[in-house]
């Protein structure tokens, strides 16, 4: 089984996997709620990854 992608000590429990806690998982959705997860883009909007039409 995997390890918690937050605390990377512990294997993941099935009632919050991927996590391996409750504890866990709000520390995940809290980074997502504050801005800590983001898709950077460029100056135009567009994101920095996108591949220009030739």
């Amino acid at each position: 089984m995997a390890d918690c992608p937050i605390c990377r000590q512990r294997p993941a429990v099935p009632e919050y996997k991927p996590f391996c806690s409750k504890r866990c998982a709000d520390l995940d959705l809290q980074r997502w709620f504050s801005g800590g997860y983001a898709i950077p883009v460029g100056p135009d909007g567009s994101a920095e990854d996108e591949v220009e039409p030739e």
